[in-house]
Formats: structure tokens, C-alpha cells, sequence
């Protein structure tokens, strides 16, 4: 392939501080303010009309999916507003009137653009035309769908082997696009499918499929109505999923209590006003965490074996705190696991954890009584070393309660974007699955690899060493979303070509290899029109449940294309007429791939019909309490070690968070309302005896570093903000803390990114 000229590209962007403002943190979520940012965001992007007319639609039976997280819909929906604050910056983000052409590229070069904040550039709008970057060039210009679909054909045939490419998917991806994006990775002959669940919950899948034997929580939005007890750890519902808040309001007014274990308090989960009520606009709201844990940060293995010590101690006691029959009938594991607690020492857990005794005794009460319990989760669990045994921890407890298979209890892992489960229930995934590939063989006539394939991680080193040398990413902001940017950004920039199909202008279209494809697709509100008719799609929720997504506004341009019919129109440029999977009728008769669907995926027959309405859930096996496919037929209680860090004496452990103006790694503005920090993101969280010990002032100017095998990766100009944070723990947002976080380093098993456990020092500024 033709070298590459090098060019002039920043990866990070913009530093510069853009007016930072501190006031006391929010102590309610929603309510009136959050409808009227919601308004503000919709008119600013859209105009009033259309933000009206287009929220009303969205999240309804009729309508088209939020495009923001997974929280799953009630079967009733709203008729006013079934979205939250976050979900309508979404839609206008997405329907914004903004419009990225041919012009905005010849005017604005690469360099020129890699020079803006992630912010600036996600605000520049729509993209209208597929757009190529030739090598040794700065600006993109428009090349045709067939040009473009020819010129990856070419890429992938030049390739020694097909390990040689990578494909990474996005959660936002419909099922059908994503199922004929694996069956053509999978026909052109490698499992290279990394997705965006091995940078988040692909530690949820791991230590649930191990123990319970499905990657997926067991939990249904009702059963969250009925619970006795709910833990949320880990997880910011007000800004990640605030329509969870609902759900946890029901809850409480049905009786139930809620426990918030997290190193933050976050306000979204002390006082709720429910903005669909007048009184949750008017009124003080509904408090909601009856008690607060304030963990260390990756100190959740020690808090839930000090619980588990201490219910233990009880059940011997007094009995009945533990569901003995449920355990003999349903559960391995007891005495090992029991006979394993009795080696720790209570004093230290309670030291390593954190947290008052005080509040740990009254959290064990509750549990002692209550059989219908939750755990929630996010990546406050999940993104550290050991993230996949943070979650068996949290199964342990539910099976020793008996707290699976019933109303009101289970495992409720709270997924991010839209349609990331639904992604990994139609065949995303770098692991081989010998059931698929024999339904693929025996549906569609070929044999799929059975060499398993690269994760995330791998795939990012893959392409650093330059065996990797064509990356396509179907969504998604890759570069903002992995680990250590600088490493992630040589990686990408060493392929020979890099394609990006997506709606918005992101960070990754401008750290490019030496030839760079932007393939602009519809976005989850506009009309996906064939010959005059109105298609539809499917996505999956995070509890399971697969439904109907159908836009409602016009293309942004005439230019644009689904995603199945991209997909389908790469591999028909590589494969020609004559290949057995007919690509080009299948990316244009959705109801012919629906229908491949159901006959490669248990779970997805008769999907056209079946998603009408509210949908339906697919097959659970917690739910039956089936667990025959586990050794000895039963769920598996897990032993556990204790998480070591082993701090240098000037080291402390940084999480990296969201700010509330955001959604993965799209940036709706600059403030952190709940958490009282405005225009600015460029901060670092600190608790005030810590600012003291490192001599820090309030607003200090610092610079950050971490030290990974001998590798200092550094981050500059953060702003010290003093907040309730656990002593030894700072917090600081992605994806500007991300250089930071070292590729290498990750989650064993699940291969996670340790994002919310890096070591880091702070440096003063002289």
C-alpha cells in the first residue's frame, strides 16, 4: 500500500480551560430543571417544532428507540414524555439541524479539526456524504457509495490473511445490521469482532456465565417494582440511566428499600423529582437511597465478604437468613464458600472497605429478613483487574438468599448504549460459538472460522505491531472510547486503511490510518425508506426484551444509507454475485434477514411479527431456574480474592467518570449539574485531606501520571476540585483521563479496561 505522508494530528485536542465554576452539589435529580435543560438542549439543535413533535415519539410502541442507554421501556409507556434529560439530548444530538458536507471538509483540514475539543467537534452536526481521506492528504472529499464500498473491497483482498482486519462494533447498532456484520466478518474468515461490551460489561458476561450460565441479568422492569431491597452499586442512574430513578421511586413507595454502594454519593439517587408528575415538578420529590456506602474505590470484594461474614454469623445463630432449601436444590458451592469467609479477618475488611460498621450492621439487618432482593450494577464494577469476581461476588449473595427466579429479585446489570445485548445476542463476539457456526453452515452454506478472534485490547496491539492493517467500525467513537489514547491513536494511524459508519463527526474520523473512509448512515430517528416504503428495525433492552425502532423524520441528507444495506454493499463489492449469501437482497428486505435470523439464533424466530408493540423477552434460563448446562446442573458460588493495588506512597486510585452533560463518549455540553461543577471538564475530583497532604490549593492548576511496567503515560492541565471522595481516591472524566489508563492492563477473563482503578500520581505545576 502507498506510505502515508505523516500528518500533523492531535490526538487529545483542545486543553484549554474553559471558565470553570464550583458550587455545592445538587441534593434531588430531575424535576423541573431537568425538563427544562432537556427543552433547551431539543430547541437549541433541532427547533421547537421538531423537538416537540420528535420527543413524543420516541421510547412509544409506534415510535423509534432512544438513542441513548438500554433502560428498558414500560409497557405502558408515558404518552408525554417516556425519556429523560439525557435521552433528549440524545435526539438532538442526533436530529440537530447541523449539517457536516463536502463543504466542511474542503474548509476545515484533519489537523485543523484534531486541534478541537471532543465537544466542538460533536457539535458540528449531521455528516451527509461518504467522504474519503487519501494518503498524504488533510481533507476528506466525497468519494461514492460504490467507490467506497470498492475501495474496501480492494483493502481486504490485499490482506495476507483475514486476521489481518479488524471489525469493531457499536451498541447502537440495530440487530439486523449487526447480525449481517457478523456473517460477513465471519464469511471473509476471521472472528476479529471487538465491540464495545469488552470495554464495559464484558465482566457482567463472564462472571454470569460462569455462575448462572447466561451473560445476561435475570431481572424484568416489574420485578424492580416489586423488590424488598435493591442495591445499586457502581452505577450514577441520574445522569447514565435516570429513567431507572421511575423504576427505583415505584420501589420505594411499593415498600421497598434501596442501598447506594458507591465512592460518590450521587445526588440522582438521594432525592428523585419525577418530572412526569406535577408533584415531582412542584413538590420535594421521592428520596430514594435509604442508605449510603461510601466504598473505596475497587473495594467492593471486602464490603460484600465483611456482609456475607456477618449474614453468615446470623444464619448460624438464628437460621432462616439464608435459603437453605433454595441452596441444596439450586446451588454448589456452600461449604467451600463458607469455610473460605472464615479466613478473613473482619477488622480488615471493614478497613479495606471504607465504610462505617455502623452502616454495614444496618444494611446486614435488612438483608437478614428480605428475600426479594436486586443488585444493580455498572462499571463501577466491572472495569478493574478483578471485575469479573466483583460480580460473582454480588451472585454469591443472591444465591445464598435465594434471590434469583422469583418476583422481585435477580441480577440487573445495567447496560450503556441502546443495543449493545442485542449486538452480542445476534453473533458480535471475538469468542467462537460452535452452536452459531453450525446454524450459519447449515442456513447459509459456508464454514465459519473457529479460530477465536481479537477482543478490544488485542485488537488495539494487533494494529500498534502493524499485524492488523484494516480497522471498520460499524459506530462508535473508538478512539475516545478505549484505553490509552496516545497507544490506541499509533495503532489506528498504522493501518492501511480505517472506515468509520457513522451519523455524527467524532475524535476517530481524525486519527485515521493512511487512507480513511466516513460512511454517514441513518440515524434511530429518521425514516428508513425503501421504494417508498417505511422499513423497521429490532433492538434488545437491557432486561431482554427485543422490540420495533421506527424513525419518524426525514434523512438528514439523501446521501445517507441504513446500516444493513452498508454492510451488505461491502461484502457484495467483496464477494460479487456469485456468493451464497445473497447480501445486497438481504440488506434491503430487512424480512428476509429477520427471517435468516431466526433460523441461525435460538430466540429470534418469527422476530418481524413478534417485536410488534411492546415486544417480547427472549429466552432466560434464571428465570426458570434452569441451570443443567452448569457443572452439576447447578449455579455456582464463587471463592474470591481480595483486589490489591499495591500504591507507591505518592500514588492515588482514579476513577474515571461521566459528567452529567454526556453519554459515553459524546459530550452535550460542559457542565456537571448534580455534581455542581460547570463549563469545564478538565477536573479531578479530591477529597480535602488528601488536597492537604499533597499541599494542594482549592482550583490548583495539576498535572497527572501513571506508571505502568516502567511506562509513565501523562495527562496535563486538570483543575484539583475539592469533593466527598473516600481519602486515597480521586475521580476525573472520560475520555480525557483515558490516556491514563494503560492498554495492557485489564480485567482477567473479561479483558476490560481497568478504568476505574488507575494508580496515578498529581504533580504540581511550578
Amino acid at each position: 500500500m502507498e506510505e502515508n505522508k505523516k500528518r500533523k494530528i492531535s490526538v487529545e485536542g483542545d486543553l484549554e480551560f474553559t471558565g470553570l465554576k464550583v458550587t455545592k452539589p445538587a441534593d434531588t435529580a430531575a424535576g423541573f430543571t431537568g425538563v427544562k435543560v432537556a427543552m433547551e438542549h431539543g430547541m437549541k439543535e433541532m427547533g421547537i417544532v421538531k423537538a416537540f413533535s420528535t420527543l413524543l415519539h420516541m421510547n412509544q410502541k409506534d415510535g423509534f428507540d432512544c438513542p441513548g442507554c438500554a433502560w428498558p421501556d414500560p409497557e405502558e409507556p408515558s404518552k408525554v414524555a417516556e425519556y429523560c434529560e439525557n435521552g433528549a439530548k440524545a435526539l438532538a444530538e442526533e436530529a440537530t439541524n447541523k449539517r457536516v458536507d463536502p463543504d466542511f471538509f474542503k474548509k476545515h483540514s484533519v489537523e485543523e479539526l484534531s486541534l478541537w475539543s471532543d465537544y466542538r467537534i460533536g457539535k458540528s452536526g449531521r455528516l451527509t456524504h461518504p467522504m474519503v481521506l487519501r494518503p498524504g492528504e488533510v481533507n476528506y472529499e466525497p468519494i461514492s457509495w460504490e467507490g467506497a464500498f470498492d475501495l474496501i473491497a480492494d483493502h481486504l483482498r490485499y490482506l495476507s490473511t483475514p486476521d489481518e482486519a479488524v471489525f469493531y462494533t457499536s451498541g447502537r447498532s440495530s440487530n439486523e445490521a449487526a447480525f449481517l456484520y457478523g456473517l460477513f466478518v465471519r464469511a471473509f474468515g476471521t472472528n476479529n469482532m471487538p465491540d464495545c461490551s469488552n470495554m464495559c460489561h464484558e465482566s457482567s458476561g463472564a462472571a454470569l456465565g460462569e455462575t448462572l450460565g447466561i451473560g445476561k441479568g435475570s431481572v424484568k422492569l416489574e420485578d424492580i417494582h416489586e423488590a424488598e431491597v435493591i442495591l445499586v452499586m457502581g452505577q450514577n442512574p441520574g445522569t447514565n440511566h435516570p429513567r431507572m430513578l421511575l423504576a427505583l421511586e415505584k420501589c420505594k413507595k411499593n415498600g421497598g428499600k434501596v442501598i447506594s454502594i458507591n465512592p460518590l454519593k450521587e445526588p440522582g439517587l438521594v432525592r428523585f423529582k419525577n418530572p412526569q408528575e406535577i408533584k415531582g415538578l412542584l413538590l420535594d420529590g421521592t428520596p430514594i437511597a435509604d442508605i449510603h456506602l461510601p466504598v473505596k474505590i475497587n473495594q467492593d470484594v471486602p464490603l460484600m465478604k465483611l456482609i456475607l461474614k456477618k449474614l453468615a454469623a446470623l444464619d448460624r445463630e438464628k437460621g432462616k437468613v439464608f435459603d437453605h432449601d433454595f441452596i441444596k436444590k439450586y446451588v454448589a458451592g456452600y461449604v467451600p464458600l463458607m469455610q473460605d469467609l472464615e479466613k478473613y479477618d473482619e477488622t480488615d475488611l471493614l478497613e479495606r472497605c471504607g465504610v462505617s460498621e455502623t452502616l454495614i450492621d444496618q444494611v446486614v439487618s435488612l438483608l437478614a429478613v428480605k428475600k426479594k432482593i436486586i443488585i444493580c450494577w455498572a462499571m463501577g464494577l466491572t472495569q478493574h483487574k478483578n471485575g469479573v469476581e466483583n460480580i460473582k461476588e454480588c451472585v454469591n449473595l443472591l444465591l445464598l438468599k435465594g434471590s434469583l427466579g422469583k418476583p422481585g429479585a435477580g441480577t440487573c446489570p445495567v447496560r450503556g448504549h441502546s443495543n449493545v445485548q442485542g449486538d452480542r445476542s445476534v453473533g458480535i463476539m471475538h469468542h467462537v460459538s460452535p452452536r452459531l457456526n453450525k446454524a450459519i453452515e447449515a442456513v447459509f452454506g459456508f464454514s465459519p472460522p473457529d479460530k477465536e478472534g481479537l477482543d478490544t485490547v488485542h485488537a488495539i496491539k494487533a494494529m500498534h505491531d502493524k499485524k492488523a492493517k484494516v480497522f471498520i467500525a460499524l459506530g462508535g467513537n473508538f478512539l475516545s472510547a478505549a484505553s490509552d489514547t496516545r497507544y490506541t491513536a499509533e495503532a489506528l494511524q498504522n493501518c492501511d486503511l480505517t472506515v468509520q459508519i457513522s451519523t455524527k463527526l467524532n475524535r476517530s474520523h481524525l486519527v485515521t490510518g493512511k487512507t480513511a473512509l466516513i460512511l454517514p448512515t441513518l440515524g434511530r430517528s429518521e425514516k428508513d425508506l425503501k421504494d417508498g416504503e417505511q422499513r423497521f428495525l429490532t433492538v434488545e433492552n437491557s432486561m431482554g426484551k427485543v422490540h420495533r425502532t421506527k424513525g419518524l423524520l426525514p434523512p438528514a441528507s439523501d446521501n445517507l444509507k441504513s446500516e444493513p444495506e452498508i454492510v451488505t454493499g461491502i461484502a457484495h463489492a467483496y464477494f460479487g454475485e456469485d456468493h451464497q449469501v445473497p447480501w445486497l437482497e438481504m440488506g434491503y428486505d430487512y424480512e428476509l434477514t429477520r427471517g435468516k435470523l431466526g433460523e441461525v439464533v435460538k430466540g429470534f424466530e418469527g422476530l418481524g411479527k413478534r417485536s410488534e408493540g411492546s415486544g417480547y423477552y427472549l429466552p432466560n434460563n434464571v428465570r426458570t431456574l434452569d441451570f443443567s448446562k452448569l457443572p452439576e446442573g447447578k449455579a455456582q458460588l464463587s471463592i474470591c480474592g481480595l483486589p490489591e493495588h499495591d500504591l507507591a506512597e505518592d500514588e492515588l486510585l482514579m476513577m474515571t467518570i461521566r459528567s452529567h452533560d454526556q453519554f459515553n463518549t459524546t459530550i452535550y455540553g460542559l457542565h456537571d449539574r448534580y455534581r455542581g461543577i460547570y463549563n469545564e471538564r478538565r477536573v479531578i475530583l479530591m477529597n480535602e485531606e488528601d488536597m492537604r497532604s499533597h499541599q494542594l490549593q482549592k482550583e490548583e492548576v495539576v498535572n497527572l501520571s501513571s506508571t505502568y511496567d516502567g511506562v509513565v503515560r501523562k495527562a496535563e492541565k486538570f483543575i484539583v476540585v475539592p469533593y466527598d471522595i473516600p481519602r486515597g481516591n480521586i475521580a476525573s472524566y472520560f475520555p480525557e483521563t483515558n490516556v491514563l489508563v494503560p492498554y495492557n492492563h485489564f480485567a482477567d477473563k473479561s479483558n476490560t479496561p481497568i478504568s476505574k482503578s488507575v494508580k496515578v500520581r498529581i504533580h504540581k505545576i511550578s
